[in-house]
């Protein structure tokens, strides 16, 4: 599936736009646009797909993203209930000068860093997300101040990891994430029945072999570890509407009771039913 380029306007008396918890966890909303955004997500766990860069984020996750990157929404696919907050910003939105300041260098240099995806954590990510979730209660040139506390801290901090996505530049780089959009939507079609790698490989136009070895580069997971991550989030939404774990396993695309119990285990740390159990009682 092609990426969708998203039109962005700024909030009213605003020059950056604010949005939060826009709730499209049951949306597959792959997506770029010119402007930046940092995200913040509180949620037990979820995915982080930026580019070609994807990884399980627990708890929480902050990142910073430039233009023209395609990403996930970062509630995809979570069951649980997700907090985010979500600020988009041109590149200019302080005028075209401000970079120019020599106060802001740290800055400058933070979203020349953000051109590749970058994502921060430990008391960086804590401090920074109390920030963002406070930004919107606050008067329009307060939430001003607040956003350029939270770059200035983001630019001082050694609690950093860069992505190296790639922003939509070249036809190489679409065909390559619209291949990979295409086994995302089939997983989604199909993710209750039994799938053959090999009609994901033919899909593709790829050999078994290729496809093995281009899915594990593209995502770093195997393709069989990454279709089991889908199923399991999948029987904690059956899970979650008090349906019984033989459901779950079932309804979720699971062959067998014993291979769903151990892989839900080794998805989550915790057995179905005890999942269950916490969630239904929280």
């Amino acid at each position: 599936m092609k990426a969708k380029l998203e039109s962005i306007t700024t909030d009213r008396d605003s020059s950056f736009r604010i949005l939060l918890t826009p709730n499209l966890n049951e949306i597959f909303y792959w997506h770029f646009h010119p402007e930046y955004e940092i995200v913040y997500v509180e949620t037990k766990s979820g995915f982080r797909h930026i580019g070609d860069h994807i990884s399980k984020y627990e708890g929480s996750d902050l990142a910073l993203i430039g233009p023209n990157i395609p990403h996930l929404n970062f509630d995809y696919g979570v069951k649980a209930t997700v907090d985010t907050v979500v600020i988009q910003m041109k590149e200019n939105f302080l005028g075209k000068d401000f970079f120019s300041l020599p106060e802001i260098t740290a800055i400058k240099m933070l979203f020349e860093k953000a051109k590749s995806g970058v994502v921060f954590y430990g008391k960086t990510k804590k401090l920074a997300g109390e920030k963002l979730k406070q930004i919107t209660s606050l008067p329009h040139f307060e939430q001003l101040i607040t956003l350029l506390q939270v770059f200035n801290l983001l630019a001082k901090s050694n609690e950093i990891e860069i992505l190296k996505a790639r922003p939509i530049a070249s036809a190489s780089l679409l065909k390559e994430q619209q291949r990979l959009q295409k086994v995302y939507h089939f997983i989604e079609a199909n993710y209750q029945s039994e799938i053959d790698v090999n009609a994901v490989a033919k899909l593709c136009n790829l050999t078994t072999a290729a496809f093995c070895r281009y899915f594990k580069k593209s995502t770093h997971y195997t393709f069989t570890d990454f279709l089991n991550q889908f199923r399991i989030n999948q029987s904690k939404k059956i899970l979650l509407q008090d349906k019984n774990v033989t459901e779950a396993c079932y309804e979720s695309g699971f062959a067998n009771i014993s291979y769903f119990n151990k892989t839900f285990k080794k998805v989550t740390g915790e057995n179905p039913s005890a999942f269950k159990r916490r969630h239904l009682a929280e």
